[in-house]
């Protein structure tokens, strides 16, 4: 059961923790973009594209939309933990 715990905390950690630092990754590039001449335009354009995505799912901030996004994804990546744990709790294992 300490195994199930530490495994589904883990996953929920990371599946939280991976698209914020994806978005937040796209966003950043988006606007070190546009502080390149030539690729102003595609910059600010990317930037704003993300920030309009994010203030959907956050009610108006963009900010509250990532921990949004964040929560889903770790929600999602812990029933899926669960799920292999109930389907592979059979197995014998190796010692």
């Amino acid at each position: 059961m300490s195994n199930l715990l530490r495994s589904l905390l883990l996953t929920t950690l990371l599946s939280f923790t991976m698209p914020i630092l994806l978005v937040s990754g796209t966003l950043a590039v988006s606007l070190a973009l546009s502080y390149v001449p030539g690729l102003t335009s595609l910059g600010q354009i990317g930037a704003s594209q993300i920030l309009g995505f994010l203030t959907i799912f956050g009610s108006g901030y963009p900010i509250q939309g990532m921990l949004i996004v964040g929560l889903s994804w770790g929600m999602v990546g812990g029933l899926f933990e669960l799920y292999n744990f109930y389907l592979y709790q059979d197995l014998p294992t190796h010692k």
